[in-house]
């Protein structure tokens, strides 16, 4: 398939004018060989996923976050990254992130942040997340027990705890003083798996064979 052909279908749920201006989303790499037969896909590029997508004799790398420098062994591939475009999108990272808890409805209240009105207790959530998540960190300085709005940002979501109208907060990468501050109930799963699910939205936009990179987060919990 034409690389270009399997980039509109990204950005036809995702378009490329909707990221921000900090984000560096889009061609990562765009060189001369035009034809794809196999895409490895990836939530971060890195040597390692570079060295899969070689061995497993993939035409293009298709990720989530971008490259802000692309080192020069990268550009014999084809890279193209959806970044901001694919946190806002409808059915993006966060919209991802909620059904897989298995709620079904909810509101977007801002490009990045959607909100579900439900009736659960922290422990309850808590288990839910557990199961996405084995590095779930919960703030709850309050001693809060029942929720009955949750707000999730898939990625680094921290800006809009204090801003968003919630009792709960789904995020990763919250910041201590975040923590000490907040009068919310915030549960840190982690930047990589609030985000790794949308790999696969990725694979059901662009029908064609793919390899999931083998990534896992760089965190890991110390236990004696």
């Amino acid at each position: 398939m034409n690389k270009y052909e399997l980039v509109s279908r990204i950005e036809k749920i995702a378009p490329i004018e909707t990221q921000e201006d900090w984000d560096c989303s889009g061609w990562v790499v765009d060189n001369n060989i035009a034809d794809v037969n196999k895409v490895m896909l990836a939530l971060t590029i890195t040597d390692n996923v570079f060295k899969q997508a070689q061995e497993k004799q993939c035409d293009m790398i298709i990720s989530h976050h971008p490259l802000f420098a692309v080192p020069l062994k990268f550009r014999n591939i084809n890279i193209y990254a959806s970044h901001t475009p694919m946190d806002k999108a409808v059915n993006g990272t966060t919209e991802t992130l909620i059904k897989a808890l298995g709620f079904k409805d909810f509101l977007m209240v801002n490009d990045f942040v959607r909100v579900v009105s439900t009736d659960i207790t922290v422990d309850e959530l808590s288990n839910k997340l557990y199961r996405i998540s084995k590095n779930l960190r919960i703030i709850n300085n309050d001693g809060i027990d029942k929720i009955k709005k949750i707000a999730f940002c898939a990625g680094s979501g921290s800006e809009f705890i204090e801003t968003t109208d919630a009792d709960a907060f789904v995020t990763g990468d919250v910041k201590y003083h975040t923590a000490v501050e907040s009068s919310k109930v915030i549960f840190d799963i982690g930047h990589f798996e609030s985000e790794i699910l949308i790999l696969n939205v990725f694979k059901d936009i662009l029908g064609i064979e793919v390899e999931f990179s083998n990534e896992k987060t760089p965190f890991t919990q110390y236990s004696i």
